[in-house]
């Protein structure tokens, strides 16, 4: 059962990666069984269909993410602490090329085009975020570490968008410090006069 488990995580790591260098339609189960040496009928085996495996891999990817902001939350008790450890996290994925952009919001971007079951994965990453974000922005007006313009949950859209655009602008133009000039800009709105 071990390597059923491996065999699943490779794909789906593979999966993502080919994800997130070209989308949804991007790839094929030759293009995961070219890369880690499995046959199309084994990937098959463990994920009958693409929106099957795309859907798995977005719920681990959601999965992965709640943990993290979960984490965040629970090791920084400063709301400014939190959303700073979180651009952190995409700044030193974005510059090491580690994980250089979100596999959500890759798969956003096609929306139109992908199966509701993917579709609707995505949208609940999304949801999931801008809670996580508004409650972040929420906790730091309380304690007067943020001075909010609109209602936290609107600076939590804009704040999203910032990030999720910032990538965007630092892989069209390949600068990876591009990210953190634009997204730097934002939180330094959102901070609260001393």
């Amino acid at each position: 059962m071990k390597s059923m488990t491996s065999t699943s995580e490779k794909i789906l790591d593979i999966a993502q990666s080919l994800i997130v260098a070209g989308g949804y339609n991007g790839f094929s189960y030759a293009d995961i069984s070219a890369a880690i040496g499995i046959r199309k009928a084994s990937i098959h085996h463990h994920f009958p269909t693409k929106a099957e495996l795309v859907s798995v891999l977005v719920d681990r990817y959601r999965q992965q993410t709640e943990a993290g902001l979960k984490s965040l939350r629970e090791g920084i008790s400063s709301p400014a602490g939190q959303l700073a450890a979180y651009v952190t996290y995409w700044n030193s994925c974005i510059r090491d090329a580690s994980l250089p952009f979100c596999v959500c919001a890759m798969l956003a971007s096609e929306m139109q085009m992908l199966p509701e079951q993917v579709a609707s994965q995505v949208r609940g990453h999304f949801h999931s975020l801008a809670g996580w974000l508004t409650s972040v922005l929420q906790a730091g007006a309380e304690d007067g570490q943020f001075r909010l313009e609109k209602q936290p949950d609107e600076e939590a859209q804009m704040l999203m968008a910032s990030v999720h655009g910032a990538m965007l602008s630092a892989r069209a133009l390949g600068d990876p410090g591009l990210f953190i000039s634009i997204v730097a800009l934002q939180i330094a709105r959102l901070q609260a006069d001393d």
